[in-house]
């Protein structure tokens, strides 16, 4: 009786943008453990120091806190679009969703550490990718890719353009790491030395091909 009330409850069209609200915050929190999880303990076998129980504390905490923090966002910004649109008579503007990300990303992701410098850097690399150019065609996708029931069809950068794209970058980062690398986020920078300068030192034919000095 008490579980039809509630599946009643939950049915209704009344409720669902505030129930969103927190379904959102559920797929925020479960989406930033699985991001957020593997790439912490691949991070942390490859440059991780001390013992393994200090190194599962900082992967535990990484994760609690991405997860956490995407939790909030999703549920922030889907209150604000809310807001927006009862203030304006159940009317939905094209800038609600701007305003609405913007008061979620400086109230959640304003502080500056690692792992929100992390997501914001990320976030950053796919605006600034979608003033590439696009080709005609969208994506191929298989019949099970969340993108096969999309409604929105993304289409993939022209190949022209993502060849530009992709050698400036590539230049760029490259002059970064050797000129100004002070200036590249920590993780990638890790990542960049271990390619290009550990590369350079060995002592024998151990330290050649088996491991690093």
């Amino acid at each position: 009786m008490l579980l039809a009330l509630i599946n009643e409850i939950i049915s209704n069209p009344a409720y669902h943008d505030y129930l969103a609200v927190l379904k959102g915050a559920r797929n925020g929190f479960v989406y930033g453990v699985k991001v957020r999880f593997p790439h912490a303990l691949v991070m942390s076998i490859l440059f991780g120091r001390g013992d393994w129980r200090s190194r599962l504390r900082v992967i535990y905490r990484a994760t609690k806190q991405h997860a956490i923090n995407l939790a909030k966002f999703v549920s922030l910004y889907k209150t604000f679009v809310l807001l927006q649109k009862k203030v304006n008579g159940g009317k939905e503007r094209s800038s609600d969703t701007f305003i609405a990300g913007l008061l979620s990303g400086y109230t959640v992701f304003g502080e500056r550490n690692a792992v929100n410098e992390q997501i914001v850097l990320y976030v950053v690399s796919r605006v600034v990718a979608s003033f590439i150019p696009r080709a005609t065609s969208p994506y191929n996708s298989s019949p099970q890719s969340a993108l096969a029931n999309s409604g929105v069809k993304p289409l993939p950068p022209d190949s022209r353009y993502f060849t530009l794209f992709a050698a400036l970058s590539w230049g760029a980062v490259m002059w970064l790491f050797q000129h100004r690398g002070e200036t590249i986020q920590p993780g990638m920078f890790n990542s960049m030395k271990y390619l290009y300068r550990d590369s350079d030192v060995w002592k024998d034919i151990r330290t050649l091909f088996w491991s690093n000095t």
